[in-house]
């Protein structure tokens, strides 16, 4: 009698918050297909049991990719969210949109939630509804606007006129100069390496490097003779340099030359790419690489990637896994490295 006066007693919300385990996508699960036309997403649900789980295929709204997933438990939840890209990591959107409920036929009301206004990183958004549905249902999204942050300033939409006309712009300013790099049309310098010559332009390398600008300034031997003499970087590290420079450095040549791009950019004084750089080496610490990337990470002075490699080592335990490269490395590193990673050791032992 008591069991029975408890469950009773169970409230609505208490039922309604009862979950059923997700199913396994790589045992047979069926992704849905989501039809797209202009900002709306739909996806129609011919019967869904109690504790079942869908997930779409991914759609595209604006230029990133999005997932829905539907949860029927005793109440129905539907997640959206955003698949995990570089686009999505360095300018996820600020979403406006409002989700429904639509019945197949005209037998039942539609449900609409609020609208929503949400920052759509990796994290999964959820709308559950605390009503039973049954048989054939239409679950739609509306994205009312996208917005993105752009150089620090105040979220623009991406559907705004302005930001379409920079977008088109940009795109052909960074052909341009991508043809100009590459056909050499009207150079004006050259890049001297160990045995190749490489024509650039200098207004291009002064606007973009407070150092190549110093040079072409003053009367230094690289204005006189319109040269720069490079001999630190292998040619494809180089045209990779000046393929960032211009704009139109693709993703594989920026991730294989990633280490002499830094060093680089840490010479002419090139902050956007140093930032970049030390961004994606903070990515892939490893036990093959920490000890390496923190050497950099000093020399250089990059102090989000040095806290990264000491946590690695420290928090995480690595040090352990690397007794013997540790002694050679402490052998022939800076003081004040040493100092800090004992202080570092210090606090970890001390917490």
């Amino acid at each position: 009698m008591l069991r029975k006066e408890n469950m009773k007693n169970q409230t609505r919300e208490e039922r309604s918050s009862v979950t059923c385990p997700r199913a396994n996508p790589e045992m047979g699960d069926v992704y849905m297909k989501v039809e797209t036309m202009a900002r709306l997403a739909q996806v129609r649900i011919d019967s869904l049991a109690t504790c079942s789980y869908r997930k779409s295929d991914p759609f595209k709204i604006g230029p990133w990719n999005w997932h829905l997933l539907i949860e029927k438990g005793r109440a129905l939840s539907v997640r959206l969210f955003i698949e995990p890209s570089r686009l999505a990591r360095e300018q996820p959107p600020i979403a406006t949109f409002v989700i429904r409920i639509l019945p197949s036929t005209g037998t039942r009301r539609s449900l609409t939630s609020q609208v929503f206004e949400k920052l759509m990183r990796n994290d999964e958004f959820a709308w559950t509804v605390d009503t039973a549905l049954h048989g054939k249902f239409i679950i739609e999204v509306e994205f009312h606007d996208l917005k993105i942050v752009a150089s620090g300033g105040e979220p623009v939409s991406i559907w705004s006129t302005e930001v379409s006309l920079q977008n088109q712009a940009q795109k052909g300013i960074a052909k341009c100069l991508s043809r100009m790099l590459e056909d050499s049309i009207l150079t004006d310098v050259t890049i001297r390496l160990e045995d190749r010559v490489i024509g650039a332009h200098r207004a291009i390398l002064a606007s973009r490097s407070p150092v190549f600008e110093r040079m072409f300034q003053h009367d230094l031997k690289e204005k006189l003779s319109s040269s720069i003499h490079i001999q630190d970087m292998s040619e494809e590290a180089c045209r990779s340099l000046l393929a960032y420079l211009y704009g139109s450095i693709t993703y594989e040549d920026f991730q294989k030359h990633r280490v002499a791009l830094m060093r680089a950019s840490d010479k002419y004084d090139i902050q956007d790419l140093k930032e970049a750089c030390e961004e994606s080496l903070l990515e892939d610490i490893s036990t093959k690489n920490v000890l390496q990337r923190l050497q950099d990470a000093w020399l250089y002075q990059l102090s989000r990637l040095k806290r990264g490699c000491l946590k690695y080592l420290l928090d995480f335990g690595k040090v352990y896994e690397l007794r013997e490269e540790m002694t050679e490395f402490l052998l022939d590193a800076d003081k004040e490295l040493i100092v800090e990673m004992f202080e570092e050791g210090l606090n970890l032992w001390k917490g």
